[in-house]
Formats: structure tokens, C-alpha cells, sequence
């Protein structure tokens, strides 16, 4: 088990990305933990009246040159816009790493599918980064409604090929994820998944009718990130199981979905 904590960590800068969201990058006068593509964050929304709740937030990316942390934002509520106006040198306080990363191969390969859809694509790019710093080359797989919720790819196409699809067509190819070409050209041995329910469903249902291992980062609502509230319950193939202790990172073959 990786160590837990609980560190006030100090904003270096918000980029807001577009109108919805907001990537935080945070730093600490100590060296950060070792964290795992897959784990979260709690954080703490501090002078918002109707959040008493930490917010779980997927660790985005980790800069070790500049000791830094990021969490991609969805601003979607009362907490998630207080943490969005965050401004540089605020102070938040941060429960990590928490829960389990995804599982990591064990000799490096070219044949990694990792499928990411809206704010779903946060933690696929620290998992890129740890994939291609181990000799691999991931392919990257980014789905959003428009070419405006399409984030952060330049910065996946540091560590992979990017392919992308948009609901409109206003990038990439049009339609789903689990439409696009790449699926029928490219044999894949590894998938990792993060993004809307739907559509991680739609992923781990052609990861098996291909044979394909398929690991999902589920986004149950995690009140306190220690499986103490029950808040974040999936049923399981072991029982109901709390998604902050025993995932978020859940091989699909554990998982009682109908897929």
C-alpha cells in the first residue's frame, strides 16, 4: 500500500481551458509522493456554504522537474467552481494518492489503446507519460462532443499517436470513440479507459468481443476517498466493493456489467 497524505499544496498557476474547465497546477516546499496513473486526489473547497465535501479529483499529470501537480477541472457545481477560481499562490488542501492506478505492463510495447472521453481524459495523460518513460508507446484515443472540449493534445502527442473523434465532426473523425478507424487498423493487447459510464461500457464491450484486456477508471460519486461513507458502492464480481479503496482502476472482468 503507497502512503496517503495530507498536504496543503500552494497553486502555481490556473489555465482555463475552456469555459467549463480549469487545470490546476500545485506544488509543495517538499518533494511530492510517488503517485500512480489512476489514483486521485481529495480536495478540500474551502468558503463555499453548500459544499461540505472534499471534491475526488484524477491526478492529471506529474511535472518532477518542477515538483508539481495538476488536476483537470470540470467545473460543473457549487465546490468544483470555487476550486476553478483558485488564483496562483492560494494555499489547498490535498488528500493523496488515493486508491489503485491502473496496472502497468510488464515489458514495454506499442500495442496500448488508452480511450479517454470529456474530463475522462485527465488521468490518461500522466498514465501516457508513465507508459512512454517505460519504453512504451501508448496510442491515444480522445472523444468529446466538439473540437473545443478537445484538451490537452498536444500535450498527449508528447507521448503517443492521438487519435480523436467529436460528436459534431468538428475534429478528427465523427461519431464515438468506439467507431473510429484506428480499432479496425491497429491490433491492441491493452486498454485503459476513463470517461462517461456509456461510454467506457462501449469500450469494455469491444475490448471483449476482441479478447483484449480492458482496465476502467470508474468516476462513482467519492465523498471521502477511504471507503468509510459507502457513497461510491459497485457491484462486483467479489461483492459490493468501494470504488475509492478497491479501484477507482477496475480490470472489466470484475465488474458485473452487462457488456
Amino acid at each position: 500500500m503507497m502512503n496517503k497524505y495530507i498536504l496543503d499544496l500552494t497553486v502555481t498557476e490556473n489555465v482555463r481551458l475552456h469555459d467549463n474547465y480549469v487545470l490546476l497546477k500545485l506544488t509543495s516546499t517538499s518533494p511530492l509522493p510517488d503517485m500512480l496513473p489512476g489514483q486521485f486526489a481529495e480536495i478540500r473547497v474551502d468558503g463555499s456554504p453548500s459544499t461540505f465535501l472534499r471534491r475526488p479529483i484524477s491526478i492529471n499529470f506529474v511535472d518532477r522537474q518542477r515538483n508539481e501537480i495538476w488536476f483537470l477541472i470540470q467545473l460543473v457545481g457549487d465546490g468544483t467552481r470555487r476550486l476553478g477560481e483558485a488564483r496562483a499562490n492560494d494555499t489547498l488542501n490535498v488528500v493523496f494518492p488515493l486508491g489503485n492506478g491502473f496496472t502497468m505492463p510488464q515489458n514495454p510495447t506499442d500495442e496500448l489503446l488508452l480511450v479517454g472521453g470529456g474530463v475522462g481524459t485527465a488521468p490518461m495523460l500522466y498514465l501516457g507519460q508513465q507508459l512512454a518513460g517505460a519504453g512504451s508507446k501508448p496510442t491515444f484515443l480522445l472523444g468529446a462532443r466538439s473540437q473545443k472540449d478537445l484538451l490537452q493534445l498536444d500535450l498527449f502527442a508528447a507521448y503517443g499517436d492521438v487519435y480523436t473523434t467529436t460528436e459534431d465532426g468538428s475534429y478528427g473523425e465523427k461519431g464515438y470513440v468506439t467507431q473510429h478507424s484506428i480499432l479496425e487498423k491497429k491490433t491492441f493487447r491493452q486498454i485503459y479507459t476513463c470517461g462517461p459510464k456509456p461510454m467506457m461500457m462501449a469500450v469494455a464491450k469491444y475490448a471483449r468481443s476482441k479478447g483484449i484486456s480492458c482496465e476502467v477508471s470508474l468516476e462513482n460519486t467519492m465523498a471521502c476517498g477511504i471507503g468509510a461513507c459507502l457513497c461510491c458502492v459497485e457491484n462486483t464480481t467479489e461483492g459490493h466493493l468501494c470504488v475509492c479503496k478497491e479501484g477507482p482502476v477496475f480490470n472489466i472482468d470484475r465488474l458485473l456489467w452487462q457488456i
